[in-house]
């Protein structure tokens, strides 16, 4: 029996992994995944800059307000942009009379005329080739209001000292009464609803195309009448589970593939030096990393990656062996469609409740779901590492879906005995529910 499981199992995988589709396919991820971690650089290479600062022409009829300008604008840029250097050139222009010559040598600038009347205060105009990004906007119109506000402090006779204050931001002292919980661990559920689900959506997509591919397979070679050949050799058990194992051994290989790729993309950005996009990717995970590191999650996740890994594992096998059953009992890829959208559905379910997860704090709903198979593996480490839920209820949770995949493979091998050689889409569900009633 082994070696006939060993040989069908091998079949199964040699039909997946050798084929121009699998190269194909993986060449195209690869790509994508390689252009996506280094986006910023392929822009660039074409005609794109993310580090030139975008340059900012000032004509001021004031005689007062450019260098209030020209610092608000940088100070504004830095704040929000989290980088050392700023994000406009400023440079003051004289000239009204040539602001559309100045911006036809270069129509990428922007050019601010300030002006102050008597009614108004500081006024701007701003004038520019074509639409300007919405942050720079938003900065620029954020720097002019703050200006005002400074010339009108000024001219209400403030001192330079209590000007200064007005401007120097606040000292914040942060102190939480809880004591199992940590200052430095409060923005862990702002990243971890933003990396997370990110994290989950390679299993989310592993999952459909894992649930598809045993389906396609099976129906294959029931429209072809192969199925009959092969279970005169062998018993539909060992078919059962060579379907089942080629399966997962397939999408362990893809996944082992996703991981290679994301590290060649970013081994690649760290060779070319990658450029960034308004706050710099390498940066940004860096900061993330050192954030979840430094918090408490970073001592948990010694713990918390073998659950995560062994969850998704026990749901990858409860997915196969469900749609081997179902396919067992359809009679072609069309049916199988129609019974696998309610897993897909449940799937999706679970992937969404995950990004939102930090939304239901506290709510008995999202951590019962966190216990329902095929959603568990999404949920339930999603809800523990933001402190909904503890180590007790993933495993718990691990155990019910140990006990899923034995009730679908003491229940779903006696609907797949009788299915395998099924021909007829009539009563489908009823032949199924009889099935697996009967004794084996």
């Amino acid at each position: 029996m082994r070696s006939k499981l060993n040989y069908l199992i091998g079949v199964s995988l040699k039909r997946k992994v050798k084929t121009k589709w699998f190269l194909v396919a993986n060449i195209i991820i690869a790509l994508v995944v390689v252009g996506i971690i280094n986006i910023d650089s392929i822009i660039t290479f074409f005609g794109g800059d993310f580090d030139d600062a975008q340059k900012v022409y000032v004509i001021d009829d004031t005689d007062r307000a450019y260098n209030i300008l020209a610092e608000q604008l940088n100070a504004s840029s830095l704040q929000i942009v989290d980088s050392e250097e700023s994000a406009f050139e400023v440079t003051k222009y004289d000239d009204a009379d040539k602001i559309n010559d100045l911006i036809e040598e270069d129509k990428d600038i922007i050019v601010i005329h300030l002006e102050e009347k008597e009614e108004k205060g500081l006024t701007a105009k701003i004038t520019s080739q074509s639409f300007i990004d919405t942050m720079d906007y938003q900065l620029i119109t954020n720097a002019l209001t703050n200006t005002k506000v400074s010339l009108n402090i000024l001219d209400s006779n403030i001192s330079i000292e209590d000007f200064n204050k007005i401007y120097d931001p606040i000292e914040i002292e942060r102190e939480i009464l809880n004591e199992n919980e940590k200052s430095e661990d409060e923005n862990t559920n702002m990243i971890m609803t933003t990396v997370f689900p990110v994290i989950i959506l390679p299993f989310f997509m592993l999952s459909i195309f894992l649930v598809q591919m045993i389906g396609a397979e099976v129906n294959d070679e029931k429209t072809t009448r192969g199925m009959e050949i092969i279970i005169s050799n062998v018993s539909p058990k060992t078919h059962f589970f060579s379907k089942v194992i080629a399966g997962n051994l397939f999408v362990l290989i893809q996944g082992i593939l996703l991981v290679a790729y994301a590290g060649i993309g970013f081994a690649i950005r760290n060779m070319v030096g990658g450029n960034s996009i308004v706050n710099g990717l390498g940066s940004e995970v860096g900061d993330i990393l050192n954030q979840i590191m430094n918090s408490n999650l970073g001592s948990q996740l010694i713990y918390i990656i073998p659950m995560i890994l062994i969850l998704m594992i026990l749901t990858f096998i409860a997915y196969s062996l469900l749609a081997g059953v179902l396919a067992s009992m359809t009679t072609n890829t069309e049916d199988f469609q129609q019974l696998q959208t309610p897993i897909m559905i449940i799937s999706l379910v679970g992937y969404y409740l995950a990004m939102m997860a930090s939304v239901f704090d506290g709510a008995l709903f999202i951590k019962i779901f966190a216990f329902v198979p095929f959603i568990s593996a999404i949920l339930a480490p999603s809800l523990l590492i933001l402190g909904q839920i503890g180590i007790i209820e993933t495993i718990i949770a691990g155990f019910i879906m140990v006990a899923t995949n034995y009730v679908l493979i003491k229940y779903g091998m006696r609907i797949y005995k009788v299915g395998i050689l099924n021909y007829s889409s009539k009563g489908l569900w009823k032949k199924m529910f009889k099935a697996a009633r009967k004794s084996e």
